[in-house]
């Protein structure tokens, strides 16, 4: 399945949205946008495109009313998502969805393109956990590329789960929780939890921070 998910916000209007395939949206406040699943996805083989349009001036919140569930599909095991977001002058954006819980054998990717500029203000925010209760079988991938002004503010990717780089079932991260913050003048913090996973905070060169959150559970890495 292609699920194509547009949410337009300009300054003064209520946002405007197209959607069609296994997402919908509906308006929940001023400039509040909850998504919704309109259809079991992402299974193995369906591509999601969503793209978030903030126009000067405008401020846009992007939830979703509930946590999504990648599953394999019948032949394939690969879903893919791609967020398109721009954040124009003096613009707000907070993208905030529940988690990505990937099941059984899934392997979900996500890929996140976002263009700013220097007054714009910028929160986005991703969690994924791999498995349900008594699974590990399931992999995640997320990639995070933003420009500010037109020139690279931050490259990164992270993955999680089955097959990837230093995963073993006793003690590797199968939760994630990132958050980009731009303007942000916090200092870096690298922490140990007592449980377990660890949290840094990393102030970037031209603005903003990357924060990164891991551990077995999304219960212990939540902020």
């Amino acid at each position: 399945m292609h699920t194509a998910l547009t949410i337009v916000a300009e300054r003064g209007r209520t946002p405007r949205i197209r959607a069609s395939g296994g997402l919908a949206a509906r308006i929940t406040g001023r400039d509040t946008v909850h998504l919704i699943s309109a259809a079991a996805t992402p299974l193995g083989g369906d591509h999601l495109e969503i793209v978030l349009r903030v126009g000067p001036g405008a401020s846009l919140t992007v939830r979703t009313v509930a946590a999504a569930l990648a599953l394999p599909g019948a032949e394939e095991l690969v879903s893919t998502a791609r967020w398109d977001i721009r954040v124009d002058r003096d613009a707000e954006l907070l993208l905030d969805p529940e988690p990505m819980v990937v099941a059984a054998d899934a392997d979900h990717r996500t890929h996140t393109r976002l263009e700013l500029t220097s007054s714009s203000r910028v929160t986005v925010r991703e969690r994924a956990q791999i498995g349900r209760t008594g699974e590990h079988g399931g992999r995640w991938s997320g990639a995070l590329h933003a420009d500010l002004d037109g020139m690279p503010l931050l490259r990164h990717r992270l993955e999680l789960g089955a097959g990837t780089v230093g995963h073993d079932l006793l003690d590797s991260p199968m939760a994630v929780q990132s958050e980009l913050v731009f303007p942000d003048e916090r200092a870096a913090v690298v922490e140990r939890y007592p449980a377990g996973g660890s949290w840094v905070r990393m102030p970037l060169a031209a603005g903003g921070s990357l924060g990164t959150r891991l551990g077995r559970a999304l219960a212990t890495v939540n902020s």
